[in-house]
């Protein structure tokens, strides 16, 4: 066709083309459109700069923080909220840059289509505009100063550097509104000073968050100082210094487990900011149940407590009913002993919803209790230790029944990101270098979390004084390759892998 004859054919059907100009670019219109009516802008606080210094033995420092890896990685972060935000990107930039790689290449893959992938961004971000009002102010000012710090930001055509950060800290309640969401599998259990050899108080927990193999491999034990709050350490990621694991100088330790009740809302204090906030405040578990009790939420789920001195609580929640606190537990003397246990199905008013019954009927979460129930129960008065207590959070068996390495039914299934046991009386804490509960379990010193007397940071340990609980023998004699292969998973796996 010659160029004439274009041009005239172009005239005949003018309208038709516009139609079809408008049809292409109306999606591009509505993105941008949604891009701009939905940011996310952050308080505007002054932003500190911190240089960073590199010293023997892989530390690195910041005037008031520094981070070192000793088994697992340390992150010891102090000051106002708007310096812990800038140290936190200042020591682990580099980390954070090639872990959320992982999870950008592990979405594309498990969402290849670009446009379906614009879509769920554009809705996510529609239905979630508001999500910062939910946030602690401090907790807006501290990302705002991280965002700042993120600089350069690979990522920011994705989403702006606030607003994703505000995301990736409430992505646990936004994912848990999902259906098929990877967070239904965790174990924990707490043991009384009638059961332990020392008259402590033991707690444990199987962190079962299966969304990428990163999460496990560079996993940070932070160390927060907070001017004006209770130092606590939070078992977490490059990144994020929200709490899904950890336990206060205090001796009050916090874990948070998934579960269904109730419709998702999108206004609420995010679970990773609402535990954080109880282990800031709370002396006790009363005090960290009522904190909790207090506040609305976003999803439902459920949050296990102890404190140092045995006391253990499980504090129910989900949108738009009052939290539930539970005391009791199903073993004879339970009272008096302190023996608890929690999975991932509600007990208290939340047990009759129909969204509970299903994860009953289509989790492992009843077997999973049955037989962490049936271990504790056997367990002898003043017997329990760390390493005892390990081998327990370690158990590959069934209730009643022999069961395949890898089958979800057991307490360790090959598939936990983090697993702790903590002392909570000496206020130690236990945490897993990976993989998964299999290798050594690394000891935080008590030390780090009690402020000096010159208000410097606590000095960093040594590689020589690294004590460690040894590995699950599973590791070196084969089975937990099988076992692993067993299970699966993760669910995003990205192109880089994990580290």
């Amino acid at each position: 066709m010659t160029t004439a004859r274009l041009r005239a054919w172009a005239r005949r059907h003018r309208k038709k083309l516009g139609a079809l100009g408008a049809a292409v670019l109306l999606p591009f219109a509505a993105h941008a459109v949604v891009g701009y009516a939905t940011r996310i802008t952050p308080p505007d606080v002054p932003t500190p700069r911190f240089a960073v210094t590199s010293e023997a033995d892989g530390v690195m420092r910041t005037p008031r923080g520094w981070s070192a890896t000793r088994g697992v990685r340390l992150v010891y972060l102090a000051g106002t909220p708007e310096e812990i935000g800038a140290q936190h990107t200042a020591l682990l930039y580099d980390r954070m840059v090639e872990d959320e790689q992982v999870l950008w290449d592990g979405f594309a893959e498990l969402v290849p289509f670009r446009p379906a992938r614009a879509l769920m961004f554009d809705v996510g971000r529609v239905r979630y505009r508001d999500v910062a009002a939910g946030f602690p102010e401090a907790r807006r000012r501290e990302l705002a100063a991280e965002a700042r710090a993120f600089d350069p930001d690979p990522y920011a055509g994705q989403l702006p550097t606030y607003q994703r950060m505000v995301m990736l800290h409430a992505l646990y309640d936004i994912a848990l509104g999902f259906e098929r969401s990877p967070l239904l599998g965790c174990t924990a259990f707490g043991l009384g000073p009638a059961m332990t050899a020392d008259g402590h108080a033991l707690f444990a927990r199987a962190f079962d968050f299966e969304a990428a193999d990163v999460f496990d491999a560079d996993k940070v034990v932070f160390l927060v100082h907070e001017d004006g709050k209770i130092p606590f350490a939070s078992v977490a990621w490059p990144g994020f210094v929200g709490v899904v694991t950890g336990m206060n100088a205090e001796g009050v330790a916090v874990a948070v487990h998934g579960g269904r009740a109730r419709e998702p809302s999108v206004s609420g204090v995010p679970v990773a900011f609402s535990l954080r906030e109880a282990l800031a405040s709370a002396r006790d578990t009363d005090e960290a149940a009522a904190l909790l009790a207090s506040q609305p939420v976003m999803v439902s789920h459920l949050v296990f407590v102890g404190d140092a001195a045995g006391r253990f609580a499980v504090v129910e929640r989900a949108p738009g009913v009052p939290a539930h606190v539970r005391r009791s537990f199903s073993y004879p003397g339970a009272e008096g002993d302190g023996r608890a246990s929690v999975t991932n199905h509600f007990e208290g008013p939340l047990a009759g919803d129909p969204r509970d019954e299903h994860v009953r009927r289509t989790t492992t979460t009843l077997e999973r209790r049955a037989r962490v129930d049936e271990l504790l129960a056997a367990l002898p008065p003043k017997s329990a230790t760390v390493p005892s207590a390990l081998e327990l959070l370690r158990d590959h068996g069934c209730a009643g029944e022999a069961c395949p390495l890898g089958d979800r039914r057991a307490i360790d299934a090959f598939i936990a990101t983090h697993g702790v046991v903590a002392d909570l009386t000496a206020r130690t804490l236990w945490v897993s270098a990976g993989p998964r509960l299999s290798g050594q379990f690394v000891k935080v010193d008590p030390a780090m979390l009690v402020r000096r007397s010159d208000d410097l940071p606590p000095d960093v340990p040594p590689p020589a004084a690294l004590e460690a609980l040894p590995a699950d023998p599973a590791l070196g004699d084969g089975r937990y390759t099988e076992g692993r292969g067993r299970a699966g998973g993760p669910l995003l796996r990205g192109k880089k892998g994990a580290r």
